[in-house]
């Protein structure tokens, strides 16, 4: 499995991330060039091999009319237009993306929006970005989106994320570290404050990661195939980077499991509570009678889920059901590459999930497809299944 690791020990920014994964980027050249055809206006993007406390890296730089920003500028230096998420909206659907970046980018603003709405206590459509709706920003958070889909990593694992300490002052004063915006977006993401009193991590960055990593925790065992430095403005005691490890992590996998026994629920309730479950993005749920105290019968309701889904899962348990106990364990599982495709039969597409790795291959078509097709020509899922294997 294509895994992407982030070391987020010195925290996330836009521009550190964008450096990194460009570092990981075989002909960083031709990347560069179609991140400068993108078309932001007035805005220049370059790479620049930078060293921190001896180790070489790259720097992203974003100029903007010639310029670039500098994190401990003046704010009357800044490059701040003051947008609306509505003025940002327009500005990425008019940028030359593929539709799968610009979604991904406008879903990392949307996030970003109800951050500060809910920082400042008002509707997303009133607010008005300062840092994170300048162009600079824009400009990292688009590249960084177009350069994840360049490299296609299938998972994204990253360390806990350092948020730094201290104060930042900003548009509204002096806020403390980590500001109002990025501790919300942070919610939920396993954090630490670092060991220096700056801001480490910042709203672009903390949306970033949001939307992308799937996990957090240690690096997973995997065959690195390549490792980046995205180097910060500022410097430290301790070099002052993001580093992304791309790897090959095929059959290994660290996954959350999640059970408690009921006693006292129908079975209507218990099948409503799995299926929440699995609506909400768990693994897999199922059920296993067992025997309880006071000779009851019973059942043990077991979930899996990634460690990022953990509290949200919880959550649904203690709600849907009448427990008030979860345990939890941390498994490793070995797991095929997959992928999804579709075949054409002679009634209609079926959608197929292909499977590989180990020296086998799996192929297995859509239940839901298949029983449709059976249900409207009078077929059985076999005769079904036999056409769109042959296929």
């Amino acid at each position: 499995m294509k895994t992407l690791y982030l070391d987020l020990t010195m925290g996330a920014a836009g521009d550190m991330l964008c450096a990194a994964l460009l570092e990981l980027c075989p002909d960083r050249a031709a990347v560069m060039a179609a991140l400068n055809e993108i078309g932001i206006p007035g805005v220049t993007l370059a790479l620049e091999p930078r060293e921190k406390c001896g180790v070489m890296g790259s720097h992203f730089s974003v100029l903007v009319d010639g310029e670039e920003e500098k994190p401990d500028e003046p704010l009357e230096h800044h490059h701040h237009h003051h947008h609306g998420l509505h003025d940002i909206r327009a500005l990425i659907e008019g940028l030359r993306l593929d539709d799968a970046v610009r979604a991904d980018a406008l879903a990392v603003y949307d996030l970003l929006a109800a951050a500060e709405a809910k920082a400042h206590g008002a509707p997303m459509e009133h607010i008005h970005f300062h840092e994170v709706g300048s162009l600079d920003a824009v400009a990292d958070i688009v590249s960084c989106c177009y350069l994840l889909h360049h490299l296609a990593p299938a998972r994204i694992v990253a360390s806990p994320v350092a948020t730094g300490s201290g104060t930042v002052k900003c548009a509204h004063g002096i806020l403390p570290v980590p500001a109002p915006a990025t501790a919300a977006l942070l919610e939920g993401i396993p954090a630490t404050p670092g060991d220096y009193e700056k801001e480490l991590c910042t709203p672009t960055g903390a949306a970033l990661v949001r939307h992308f990593v799937q996990d957090f925790g240690k690096a997973p065992a995997m065959t690195p195939e390549a490792t980046g430095y995205g180097m910060g403005t500022r410097d430290f005691p301790r070099a002052n980077c993001v580093r992304a490890v791309l790897g090959d992590a095929e059959g290994t996998d660290e996954i959350t499991e999640l059970c408690c026994n009921v006693d006292d629920m129908t079975p209507e309730a218990v099948g409503f509570a799995m299926q929440t479950l699995l609506d909400a993005g768990a693994l897999d749920a199922w059920t296993t009678p067992v025997g309880m105290k006071k000779n009851r019968p019973g059942i043990l309701l077991t979930v899996l889920c990634r460690a990022s889904q953990r509290d949200e899962m919880v959550r649904l348990l203690f709600r849907h059901t009448s427990t008030i106990g979860v345990r939890e364990s941390v498994c490793r599982r070995w797991v095929l590459r997959r992928e999804s495709g579709e075949v054409t039969t002679p009634y209609g597409p079926v959608r197929v999930k292909r499977s590989e790795g180990y020296g086998v291959t799996k192929t297995k078509a859509e239940y839901d497809d298949l029983a449709a097709i059976a249900r409207e020509h009078g077929l059985t899922l076999d005769e079904v299944r036999r056409l769109t294997l042959e296929d």
